[in-house]
């Protein structure tokens, strides 16, 4: 039996409805119990609140708690965050460029040492990271553990794989005349960089960003191994984590906060998805 062309339209629009429903369904839930107190969360915790104004008051016991420092913590993870975003993107685009440019062994050797970072997994280097990073801080005297610097240094590690990779099928992409002819006209290599690379770069550039800052954004093991729970620097996510106690768990507060932690990330995700696409399909088949 044929079916029509617009049962499979209704069809399709019934599957992508009830997909939607299900990946919104735990958003609306942080949603909806961050409207309620303690006591409602546990007792009805599928339930429509009964009253909105009960999420600004959680707000505002969050923004004013002493014990997790929201303010600090979303400051430090703006800091480590918006480092970790720049370093990554530019260092990762300007090796991936010469790694292309370059036709050596040692530059297929080079990205292909990149690719491995890809492979091995975190929980592999875990503690050996933090281990290495406390050697390099007794030697060199310069405080990595529990600051900011050293989150960014490790997540420059991490991120730096992945974004050389992506930036390296792009680039192929880019004729070497264009290069050449910026030469030619005085350019330095810098300013061949800076004036005729990075602008063909942006599409990827913004894929990039958009991938890692929703990574580093969440992320809640590396900071738990670096900062630690309880020191003057913490992310969002340890001080999301102080509302778990080991006899308590205030899930207003922790609903709220992770409502308000997860809305700048939605919104920016939102924004940037055409680009995401345009990327990563230009980076594929170019």
């Amino acid at each position: 039996m044929k079916i029509s062309k617009r049962t499979e339209n209704i069809i399709f629009e019934i599957v992508t409805v009830i997909f939607f429903i299900l990946v919104m369904f735990p958003f609306l839930i942080v949603l909806f119990n961050s409207a309620k107190d303690n006591l409602t969360i546990t007792t009805a915790p599928a339930a429509l609140p009964t009253d909105w104004s009960a999420l600004f008051v959680n707000i505002k016991a969050i923004w004013t708690n002493n014990v997790i420092r929201y303010p600090s913590s979303l400051l430090s993870s703006l800091i480590i965050t918006i480092g970790s975003l720049t370093t990554i993107s530019i260092f990762s685009s300007m090796a991936a460029w010469k790694l292309v440019r370059t036709k050596t062994k040692t530059s297929t050797f080079l990205f292909l040492m990149f690719l491995s970072g890809l492979i091995i997994p975190f929980q592999v280097v875990m503690f050996p990271l933090v281990k290495f990073m406390n050697t390099i801080e007794g030697f060199i005297g310069i405080p990595i553990l529990y600051t900011h610097g050293g989150m960014i240094f490790a997540y420059i590690g991490f991120g730096a794989p992945l974004a050389v990779f992506m930036f390296h099928g792009f680039i192929k992409s880019i004729p070497v005349a264009l290069e050449e002819a910026a030469t030619i006209d005085g350019c330095t290599t810098i300013q061949v960089y800076t004036n005729v690379v990075m602008p063909i770069l942006k599409p990827i550039f913004v894929t990039v960003i958009i991938l890692n800052v929703i990574w580093i954004w969440n992320d809640f093991l590396l900071p738990l191994l670096v900062l630690g729970i309880g020191n003057d620097v913490q992310t969002l996510p340890l001080a999301i984590a102080f509302f778990a106690g080991a006899f308590r768990i205030q899930w207003n507060l922790m609903m709220t906060a992770v409502l308000m932690a997860a809305v700048p990330i939605v919104i920016l995700f939102l924004f940037g998805q055409r680009h995401i696409i345009k990327g990563m399909v230009a980076g594929s088949i170019k």
